[in-house]
């Protein structure tokens, strides 16, 4: 299995090298572009069990390849998984509100200490498996991912966070936060790979500035992201892994010479 894993990451280090030109090409895009393309803020529908980011919660299951609560589903098409794309496009973060909470007190610099580090954290954790690109295209996936469940809370106080963090009107209360993540075919739409992650953070996970991962007293948010972009990683390496039947055509096809 070590063998087949290794081949994969050998061809996503070949495919990366010729993304390169193109994803410098992309980086250099003005930001204003991505910002006007920016979702507006939703609420969670009340009494709702999900936030409906996803087309379809029906065939989410429990993974015991990855660790917590997460729920997920993989494509069983053959010429449908994700062994058969070699990069990544990924959308602006999307962002749900509690039921309860107000919507329109998380402003622009609010959503950015929400998605800008997490948008940090799975390039981290994905980009050297699935080289990140600007545009969909043959085998290229679409990443796309909401924040659910973020709550409003009281007004940051003055001198409270340094202030090259930039301070928030209010803080975000992400005690009771999820994530949910899509993974389509870039150019049909098709569902591939789908995942819920909860993780019931309790009191005091909080985000108080815009550069949050700065101030220690946003730790716990911080190693939050962390860790979703990391289990994130180990779904996509587990569904990544020929297994069963799978393995033992791929076993008996392999001719080294």
């Amino acid at each position: 299995m070590n063998g087949h894993r290794a081949s994969w990451k050998n061809k996503m280090v070949c495919f990366a090298a010729s993304m390169i030109v193109a994803t410098a090409v992309g980086c250099s895009k003005p930001q204003e572009s991505t910002e006007a393309a920016l979702p507006p803020i939703k609420k969670i529908p009340a009494g709702a069990q999900f936030s409906g980011f996803l087309k379809d919660y029906e065939a989410l299951k429990p993974n015991p390849d990855v660790e917590g609560e997460m729920l997920t589903y993989v494509s069983t098409d053959a010429k449908k998984n994700l062994r058969s794309y070699l990069a990544i496009v990924v959308d602006p973060i999307e962002v749900y509100v509690a039921t309860d909470a107000d919507e329109k007190r998380v402003n622009e610099d609010s959503r950015k200490a929400l998605t800008n580090y997490f948008q940090h954290a799975l390039t981290m954790a994905v980009s050297d498996a699935f080289p990140m690109v600007e545009k969909p295209g043959p085998l290229t996936l679409r990443l796309r991912v909401a924040l659910v469940g973020v709550d409003i809370g009281g007004q940051v106080a003055a001198g409270t966070v340094s202030a090259d963090s930039k301070p928030l009107e209010n803080a975000l209360n992400i005690g009771k936060l999820g994530v949910e993540v899509e993974l389509v075919d870039s150019e049909t739409g098709e569902r591939i790979a789908a995942a819920v992650d909860r993780t019931n953070l309790g009191a005091g996970a909080e985000i108080g500035a815009v550069n949050f991962s700065r101030e220690e007293k946003f730790a716990a948010a911080r190693e939050a992201f962390d860790e979703w972009a990391s289990r994130l990683r180990n779904f996509l390496d587990s569904a990544h892994e020929l297994k069963g039947e799978d393995l033992t055509r791929a076993d008996k096809s392999y001719k080294p010479y």
